[in-house]
């Protein structure tokens, strides 16, 4: 088959598909005589599963779940990809917990019958089960804005920045994508005092993590089918 047959079957471009054969993610590919790349349905197959893959899972993963195939290490391989499914549905747990947090309004705090409380970022760590690097990590591209004890100059955390670190937190192990994108920066210009904003925000979250799981539903079809070819599977 020609590249220009598959690049406007998939819709990308020639350069991409030899990107995937320089990265090893597809199979080697023969020459012809006068030096043109000559590709199979094998490699149509593979080229069709990075695309089905990439969107639910992100390309470093579609990546090393096809080279193990290549490698005909199918179970390795089947295992990654119900590692980053697991991650999806403990992130979707996270969210669905938050939600109930944000509704009840029974934030992670010490004593919320206290006007305001302030939490360290030691504290906030502990509360929400966030690293402390990511904490900071947020804080200094402007995610969260955290205030500073006088005393000692360490980060201080209030009850609106920690609800957007509740949400945030879902989007750590994501793949990137424009919508991911969108809702950290909804997150980031919440109204500190807007708590149904919050709720709303963390139900697109939510949306938006379905959305990922039928798209990983679909890469592993298109996994399925390609193992199949490759008559990997018993």
């Amino acid at each position: 088959m020609r590249p220009i047959d598959i690049a406007r079957k998939l819709k990308i471009s020639t350069s991409a598909l030899r990107n995937y054969e320089d990265l090893g993610i597809v199979p080697p590919t023969e020459r012809s005589s006068s030096g043109y790349r000559i590709y199979t349905k094998e490699h149509v197959a593979y080229f069709e599963c990075i695309q089905a893959m990439s969107p639910g899972f992100g390309m470093k993963v579609a990546s090393e779940v096809l080279r193990k195939i290549q490698s005909k290490e199918v179970n390795a391989a089947l295992w990654m990809v119900n590692e980053v499914q697991a991650n999806l549905h403990r992130d979707k747990t996270i969210m669905e917990k938050t939600i109930q947090i944000l509704e009840t309004q029974q934030l992670p705090l010490p004593d919320s019958s206290q006007t305001e409380t302030w939490l360290t970022i030691g504290e906030v760590s502990a509360e929400t089960g966030i690293p402390c690097s990511a904490i900071r990590h947020w804080d200094k591209i402007g995610l969260i804005t955290s205030s500073r004890d006088q005393r000692n100059g360490y980060r201080l955390f209030n009850r609106s920045q920690i609800r957007k670190i509740l949400l945030l937190r879902t989007f750590r192990s994501t793949v990137y994508s424009l919508d991911v994108v969108e809702l950290k920066k909804n997150i980031a210009e919440m109204d500190h005092t807007d708590v149904e904003h919050a709720i709303r925000i963390a139900k697109d979250s939510l949306n938006y993590l379905n959305k990922i799981n039928q798209l990983q539903l679909r890469g592993g079809k298109y996994l399925y089918d390609l193992c199949r070819s490759l008559n990997l599977l018993n």
